[in-house]
């Protein structure tokens, strides 16, 4: 398995900066679903994109990453508590937590470990919700360069376990009572210069500078430019979310 830490500690100030935020109708619907509102735990939360949202819903949240560096940029609230800890091994009480929620992390776990932390941590009726998406949709000639960055220079640079995002993780193990789910999409309008700092984010990227010291975005400048138009100009950028929900027994 891949080395997370690595991976995201040298791109934690972009993720920090240039991560979209998640639905928060998707925060809220999820929240209704759970058996009460007293605890959520955000595994794998990086710097705190959806465990703020979760924040807004329940009494208290535990975002829990392996990465030190993210955490330290993630954003605080009087409700949230922030733990150093791997997702197979937490400092959670057992039968305490009401929503257990994994965005766009599960590839990196060791899911039987995992599972079992969950079931350990849930309290009766509780959920785990896994939440992904792939690549964005924007415009044609954007999303075509965004294709040739994510796949001609950057293909051999992503880890393998990314293979499971692009597939809305069906491939992977999820032993819960499923419980359906209705549409959801992330949605962010942006200009220009905050698209590339997302892409710059990707931690393939940040796996190819460090081979090659040089920025495989800098080639490609002009050619996102003409391909937006006006840099200062927003643009609706869009991601269909896969989210699996189950009922912990």
């Amino acid at each position: 398995m891949s080395d997370t830490r690595a991976l995201f500690t040298r791109q934690s100030d972009a993720y920090r900066a240039n991560r979209p935020t998640y639905d928060p109708a998707l925060i809220a619907w999820l929240s209704q679903q759970a058996p009460d509102q007293s605890l959520a735990w955000d595994c794998g939360c990086g710097t705190g994109q959806a465990t703020t949202d979760l924040a807004k819903h329940f009494q208290q949240v535990v975002g829990t990453d392996v990465s030190a560096q993210q955490l330290a940029r993630a954003e605080p609230a009087p409700n949230i508590d922030y733990r150093c800890e791997p997702a197979e091994q937490t400092s959670l009480a057992a039968g305490s937590v009401s929503l257990t929620l994994v965005a766009q992390a599960l590839h990196w776990f060791d899911l039987d470990r995992f599972y079992a932390e969950v079931r350990r941590v849930s309290r009766p009726g509780g959920l785990l919700a896994v939440i992904s998406y792939n690549r964005s949709t924007i415009a044609p000639e954007v999303d075509a360069l965004v294709d040739h960055l994510y796949s001609d220079i950057l293909g051999s640079y992503w880890a393998e376990e990314r293979k499971h995002v692009e597939q809305g993780y069906r491939t992977l193990p999820f032993p819960f009572e499923r419980i359906q789910v209705p549409p959801f999409t992330l949605d962010a309008d942006w200009d220009l210069a905050r698209l590339l700092g997302y892409l710059e984010s990707w931690s393939a990227l940040g796996t190819y500078k460090s081979a090659h010291g040089t920025d495989p975005l800098d080639p490609l400048r002009e050619r996102f430019q003409q391909a937006w138009g006006d840099p200062a100009s927003t643009r609706r950028v869009s991601w269909p979310l896969v989210v699996n929900l189950g009922r912990v027994s």
